[in-house]
């Protein structure tokens, strides 16, 4: 299961059909001193104005952009060149690659719907839509530290999936491990997005097969649904920019972006398909 790949393969048919904008600018949070998800999003800037974010935060990817000065050195590139890095393995292409990649591939997502007149649904919750249930196992890859109160206090046996050993183990009112295969008995699960840069995303599917509801969110979900809804996500959950120059600005001094985007939540059974969208295009 290559996500990245699937989905460049779209993007492929895409550009036979229609000229894609070139790259205009990559905008960063400041190298320090911004809080929360203000300080970890990256924003790549097409000719159109479309915007694609993507996590920073794996390893120095984000000071590493600061000190290659990549904003000057990506403008006027190719984003499908850019995207194709994301369908490299994790081994071979370094986390600001990957990162780079994610952010075209949701550019161009964001471009593409834009010339086929479509605009995903707002979110109802931050938390999926996924209706935790008291006595419902729950899966939750990665540590959403402010929705973890909120899916255990109804009762939900919670499980977190996390990188760092130093969180693992029992905690108030939920467990964290390890080992991905503990989804496998998930009726329920919520992703982040930050699985479509590390490599992991076919893996958490893998293991969570069983599960009815697998949401996938975060402000890098801006991605083509279509090869996710096909290996088993059911919702994809992440941030519609609706002022893309106040967002910039907000970015880029370490302010808060929220109010300049909305979070949306799309589910498989609403989402007409990437042919359907080409052909209005």
């Amino acid at each position: 299961m290559n996500i990245a790949a699937d989905q460049i393969a779209l993007l492929e048919r895409l550009a036979a059909h229609h000229r894609l904008p070139r790259v205009r600018a990559l905008h960063l949070p400041p190298a320090t001193g911004a809080n929360g998800k203000n300080g970890e999003f990256c924003a790549l800037e097409l000719e159109d104005g479309a915007l694609g974010l993507s996590y920073v935060m794996l390893d120095d990817t984000l000071a590493r952009l600061h000190r290659e000065a990549a904003g000057a050195r990506l403008a006027g590139a190719d984003p499908l060149t850019l995207a194709r890095r994301l369908a490299t393995a994790p081994e071979s292409a370094g986390g600001t690659e990957r990162s780079l990649g994610l952010a075209a591939i949701n550019a161009l997502t964001r471009h593409f719907f834009a010339l086929a007149g479509f605009t995903p649904p707002p979110s109802r919750d931050s938390i999926g839509q996924m209706d935790p249930q008291p006595g419902e196992r729950i899966g939750m890859v990665g540590h959403f530290r402010p929705l973890v109160k909120r899916i255990a206090e109804v009762g939900a046996e919670l499980i977190v999936i996390e990188l760092d050993p130093a969180l693992a183990g029992q905690h108030d009112g939920y467990r964290v491990s390890l080992d991905a295969a503990e989804l496998r008995n998930c009726g329920k699960v919520l992703c982040t997005s930050s699985v479509l840069i590390n490599g992991s995303v076919g893996r958490m599917l893998a293991a969570a097969a069983q599960a009815q509801h697998f949401a996938l969110i975060g402000p890098g979900a801006g991605c083509l649904p279509d090869p996710l809804f096909a290996n088993g996500v059911s919702l994809l959950g992440g941030s519609w920019i609706s002022d893309p120059q106040a967002f910039v600005d907000a970015l880029a001094s370490g302010g808060a972006w929220g109010e300049h985007a909305f979070k949306f939540a799309l589910a498989r059974a609403d989402y007409p398909g990437f042919d359907a969208l080409l052909a209005r295009c």
